[in-house]
């Protein structure tokens, strides 16, 4: 039997001390919170806090873990966190075209690519923690 082959991802919604979100522009899917790969033998947590570093230059730090959405058929797991940062300068990157906080409102319309959206509305809502999302 062959070994199975899963897809995990870490992903956080960073808020500023304005209760702004932090946003990066993808080359593929538009604007989306920084996230990614978990790499073999790194946490969840790890991996969201290297993936916003690598895909826009700030450190973060994780407040706290909101849930996961799991695409069955694919077999692709995606944790989310909430995190602030604590440093780093916002930067661009082959992943990361435009990167920024935004406020709230316009940020859910910034973001088109299928459930990202309601993604952030879960981490940023607390009755929903923590979640786990088949679809």
């Amino acid at each position: 039997m062959p070994s199975p082959k899963h897809s995990v991802s870490a992903a956080a919604i960073v808020l500023n001390e304005k209760g702004e979100i932090l946003l990066i522009k993808g080359p593929r899917r538009g604007w989306e919170m920084p996230g990614g790969q978990v790499e073999e033998g790194e946490s969840l947590k790890d991996a969201a806090i290297r993936e916003t570093k690598e895909e826009c230059g700030l450190d973060i730090m994780i407040t706290k873990f909101c849930g996961v959405f799991q695409n069955v058929e694919r077999s692709k797991c995606k944790t989310l966190f909430l995190g602030k940062p604590i440093g780093g300068e916002l930067i661009t990157t082959p992943e990361s075209l435009e990167s920024g906080f935004f406020p709230l409102e316009k940020a859910l319309q910034m973001v088109t690519w299928k459930n990202f959206k309601q993604r952030i509305e879960y981490c940023l809502d607390e009755r929903y923690h923590p979640f786990y999302i088949e679809f």
